[in-house]
C-alpha cells in the first residue's frame, strides 16, 4: 500500500508542477460545459417568417397577430408583389404563412379555410419543431375563436415533470459535465503512462520489485483524485450557472462518481499502457472519450433515435450509464430503484479496462 501510496503522490507533484496540464485538467472542462451547456439548445426563438395576406380582413389580422405574439416566431417586412418562396430561397425568411382570400368570410360562415404555412427544411431540426410550434399556434387560435360553437369532445391537461419550463441547459448541462470527465482525466492518464513507455522510463519499473498491480495502481488513483476534483468544480456550476439541483437520495449519485473516475482512470492507463506513443493515445481517448461518448451516450439526442445498426454500440459505452445517473440526480430522483444497475455496470467496465491495463504489464515483474 506505501508504494501505491508513493506512486500516487509522484504523479501529483508531476502535474501539479506543470500548470498547463493542471489547466487542462480543471479549467477546460469548466470552460467546455459553460460553452456547450449554453449554446446547444433544443428550443426555437425568433425564428423569421413572412406574411402573405391576401384577404386582408379582421380575421386573418388577428390570425397574423397569433403568430406575431408568440416567442418562436418573428414577422419580417417583405414584398407583397414577390412569391413566398423567394423569402425563404434568399434566406430573408425559414417559413411563410399564406392566408387566402375570402378567409375572413369562411371563418364567419363557420367553415373550413385552408391556411398554408411553407417552411424551409433545409435545416430539418428546426423546420420540425417550427411546424409543431405553427400547429400549436393555430390549434390555440382555432380553440379561441370556434371553441365556445364547437367544442372538442376531448381537452387534455399535459403538466410537465422534472423541467417544466424546458429549459436546455437542464438537459444538456448533465450531459456535458460528463463529456468533460470523459475526455480530460483519461487524456492526462494515456498521455502519463504511455510517456513511460515512449521514452523508455518504464525500465526503471521493470528491474525495481514494485508488482504491476501496485504500478498501475498508484498512477490511476492519482488520476481519480483529478476526475473527482473536476466533478466538484463541475457540479458546482451545475448547481449554480445552471440552477441544477440535487433530488432525492444523492448516494447512487456519489458511489456512481467515484466507479466513474475510477473507470475513466482506467480507460486513459490501459491505453497508455497498450500504445506506447502519445500522439496515438491521445487519438484513442479521443475516439473512446469523446466521439462515442458524445454521439452514442444519449448526450445529444435519446439512444432510441440513434439507427439500429449503431445502436447496439451504446450498450458499451460507458458515459452512457452515468450521463443517465446524473440526469436522475439532478432532474427525476429516482435513486437506487432506478440506476442500481447502472452503477454495477460502470464498476464493471472500470474493472475490464484495469484487468486489460494488468494484462499488459502483466510480465514486469516476476512477483506477478
Amino acid at each position: 500500500m506505501r508504494r501505491i501510496i508513493a506512486q500516487t503522490r509522484k504523479e501529483l507533484i508531476q502535474i501539479v508542477r506543470d500548470w498547463r496540464t493542471l489547466a487542462l485538467a480543471l479549467v477546460l472542462p469548466l470552460i467546455l460545459l459553460i460553452l456547450n451547456g449554453s449554446a446547444i439548445s433544443l428550443t426555437v426563438s425568433d425564428l423569421p417568417i413572412v406574411v402573405c395576406d391576401y384577404d386582408d380582413s379582421p380575421a386573418s389580422r388577428e390570425l397574423i397577430d397569433a403568430f406575431r405574439a408568440s416567442l418562436t416566431f418573428y414577422i419580417v417586412p417583405f414584398p407583397t408583389d414577390k412569391q413566398p418562396e423567394e423569402a425563404l430561397r434568399s434566406n430573408t425568411a425559414h417559413a411563410a404563412l399564406i392566408i387566402p382570400v375570402h378567409y375572413g368570410r369562411d371563418v364567419a360562415r363557420g367553415e373550413n379555410s385552408e391556411v398554408q404555412i411553407q417552411v424551409d427544411a433545409s435545416d430539418a431540426n428546426t423546420a420540425r419543431l417550427a411546424v409543431g410550434y405553427a400547429s400549436q399556434i393555430t390549434q390555440a387560435y382555432n380553440q379561441r375563436v370556434a371553441g365556445a360553437t364547437r367544442p372538442e369532445p376531448v381537452q387534455t391537461a399535459i403538466r410537465l415533470w422534472f423541467n417544466p419550463g424546458r429549459s436546455s441547459k437542464k438537459f444538456y448541462g448533465p450531459g456535458i459535465f460528463v463529456l468533460g470527465i470523459s475526455m480530460f482525466p483519461p487524456l492526462l492518464a494515456a498521455l502519463a503512462m504511455a510517456k513511460e513507455g515512449e521514452q523508455k522510463t518504464i525500465l526503471q519499473v521493470y528491474v525495481s520489485n514494485v508488482p504491476a498491480h501496485e504500478f498501475l495502481l498508484g498512477k490511476i488513483f492519482a488520476f481519480v483524485l483529478v476526475a473527482l476534483a473536476e466533478c466538484v468544480l463541475g457540479l458546482a456550476l451545475l448547481l449554480t450557472y445552471f440552477e441544477l439541483s440535487l433530488v432525492g437520495d444523492p448516494t447512487p449519485f456519489i458511489v456512481a462518481t467515484v466507479l466513474y473516475a475510477f473507470c475513466v482512470a482506467s480507460f486513459g492507463t490501459m491505453l497508455g499502457a497498450v500504445i506506447p506513443n502519445q500522439a496515438a493515445a491521445m487519438q484513442a481517448v479521443a475516439l473512446g472519450g469523446f466521439l462515442l461518448v458524445f454521439l452514442l451516450s444519449g448526450l445529444l439526442f435519446p439512444v432510441e433515435n440513434i439507427p439500429v445498426g449503431l445502436r447496439w454500440l451504446s450498450h458499451f459505452v460507458w458515459g452512457r450509464y452515468y450521463i443517465e445517473i446524473v440526469r436522475d440526480a439532478l432532474l427525476q430522483g429516482g435513486g437506487w430503484p432506478a440506476t442500481w444497475y447502472k452503477v454495477l455496470i460502470i464498476g464493471l467496465i472500470g474493472a475490464a479496462f484495469y484487468t486489460l491495463a494488468w494484462r499488459s504489464l502483466r510480465h514486469m515483474t516476476l512477483k506477478v
